[in-house]
């Protein structure tokens, strides 16, 4: 049986937002439900309207896609976690003398990493379903990459083992255990 216009029109809208898989599968559920309206006795036009009408308007059916996604949590995680571990490295570097001993490159490169990073995140936060997925694997590798990066720093550089670099330590140690295993979960969810 062939579907109304609008029906058509709804999920042309909903494929231009969503993957395929996640498109055909909501043309599937639509179907049923519009074939459900039409044997309790609608018509073409009404059974459509109603069908839509239990599925919500496109951006709302696009909107709940996009809060469900893995990338949004893992984003969301990250951002919360942000502070409180780059605090403690923030206070690490500027107590123990640490900041000085940096080549100087990294003065310059982990400020425009971290604001990448930072700007990766709240793309996969609030941006829109296509981009949540990259975003996020992208700022979930530059999280790892920054904590193994001050780690090693850490590592190679502090003179003596203080609470508050050790505190850093375990922080970072902590992202990165919940970064790599959030990972295999973002490459596989469909774009």
């Amino acid at each position: 049986m062939a579907t109304p216009h609008v029906i058509d029109t709804y999920l042309d809208t909903l494929a231009g937002r969503l993957p395929a898989d996640v498109v055909a599968e909501l043309a599937d559920g639509l179907g049923e439900t519009y074939d459900h309206h039409r044997r309790r006795g609608l018509d073409p036009e009404q059974a459509a309207a109603a069908a839509l009408t239990e599925f919500g308007h496109p951006h709302e059916v696009i909107a709940a896609f996009a809060d469900m996604a893995p990338g949004r949590r893992v984003a969301r995680t990250l951002l919360a976690t942000g502070p409180v571990v780059g605090g403690c490295w923030a206070a690490t570097l500027l107590t123990t003398g640490l900041w000085p001993t940096l080549p100087g490159a990294a003065h310059a490169i982990l400020p425009l990493v971290l604001l990448a990073v930072i700007t990766l995140l709240v793309v996969a936060w609030r941006g829109a379903y296509r981009r949540i997925r990259t975003a996020a694997i992208a700022a979930t590798v530059g999280i790892v990459l920054i904590d193994a990066t001050a780690l090693t720093a850490l590592v190679l550089l502090a003179p003596t083992v203080a609470l508050l670099p050790t505190a850093a330590a375990a922080a970072s140690a902590g992202r990165i255990a919940l970064a790599l295993r959030a990972l295999p979960q973002l490459q596989t969810t469909s774009t």
